[in-house]
C-alpha cells in the first residue's frame, strides 16, 4: 500500500504544479521557488511529518521534500548554534543532497552527448 500513496501522491503534487505551469504566466523557477517555500512552511506548521508518514517517497521526492529538509535542518540549527543556525541549517541538511546531484550530473556530461551542438 505504500507504493500506491506514494505514487498517487507524488502525481498529485506533479498534476498540480503542470496544471499551475499551464493555467499561470508562472514560469518554471517561481513554481520551484514556490514548491520548496510550501514545504518549509509546511514543515513549520508540524503538518509535513503526518503527510510524509502516509505518502512516503510520493511526499519526500518532489520540491515540497527538500524544503522540509532545509526547514529541519535550520531547525535543529538554531536550536544547536542560536541566531547563526539561521544562515548554517540548511547547507548542513542538504549538502549530500545537492553533492550528489553535483557529482551524477558532471558523470552524466562525461557519458552523454549533448544535443544541442554548435
Amino acid at each position: 500500500m505504500d507504493y500506491v500513496n506514494a505514487f498517487w501522491i507524488g502525481g498529485l503534487i506533479c498534476a498540480l504544479v503542470q496544471i499551475l505551469l499551464d493555467r499561470t504566466k508562472m514560469m518554471p523557477g517561481r513554481v520551484m521557488v514556490l514548491l520548496v517555500c510550501t514545504g518549509a512552511v509546511l514543515g513549520f506548521l508540524n503538518i509535513y511529518k503526518p503527510f510524509l508518514g502516509f505518502a512516503k517517497a510520493g511526499a519526500s521526492v518532489p520540491l515540497l521534500g527538500f524544503g522540509n529538509v532545509l526547514w529541519e535542518g535550520v531547525k535543529e540549527a538554531v536550536d544547536e548554534n542560536g541566531f547563526l543556525g539561521i544562515f548554517q541549517g540548511g547547507f548542513k541538511a542538504s549538502a549530500v543532497g545537492i553533492s550528489a546531484a553535483l557529482i551524477f550530473s558532471y558523470v552524466a556530461s562525461w557519458i552523454f552527448d549533448p544535443k544541442m551542438k554548435k
